[in-house]
């Protein structure tokens, strides 16, 4: 396995697992599994604890990605960042959509159509990552 790939598994694998944690930790300990009144709004608790634990895993995320596992990118921080965030809202969406097709459509056991999607993602996200978020002149001389 390349140095690149594992990097990505550990890292990853890492903050997803923190992701996971901030979101038990959010819903039972810090919103005690009730949802939040603010004025005329009322958020759920699973959607509140899925948005604190999103704030702390992205930052994450993108740090890991930038510093670990592609750190010999030429692209600026900034570029960087704008780039990382659009692949999350894209992952977000691409999750949606392949479980729904997985179990309403093709009518998988959930738990299996949420194995078959994540190996889906990961290696899309891993491929974008390593081909446009944190891009280097080598992955573009790679690809002429």
């Amino acid at each position: 396995m390349p140095l690149q790939t594992f990097r990505y598994a550990a890292c990853g694998g890492t903050n997803t697992l923190l992701d996971i944690v901030m979101y038990y930790i959010s819903y039972n300990f810090i919103l005690h599994q009730q949802p939040v009144h603010i004025g005329f709004l009322t958020i759920s608790a699973y959607v509140l604890s899925f948005i604190i634990s999103f704030c702390i895993s992205f930052p994450t995320g993108f740090f890991l990605m930038r510093n670990v596992v592609f750190s010999e990118s030429t692209l600026h921080g900034r570029v960087q960042l704008f780039r990382y965030f659009v692949l999350v809202v894209a992952c977000l969406f691409l999750n949606y959509i392949f479980i729904k097709l997985f179990v309403e459509q093709f009518h998988i056991y959930p738990t299996i159509a949420k194995v078959f999607t994540t190996v889906i993602v990961v290696a899309f996200s891993y491929l974008t990552q390593k081909h446009f978020t944190f891009r280097t002149e080598q992955t573009d001389r790679q690809i002429d």
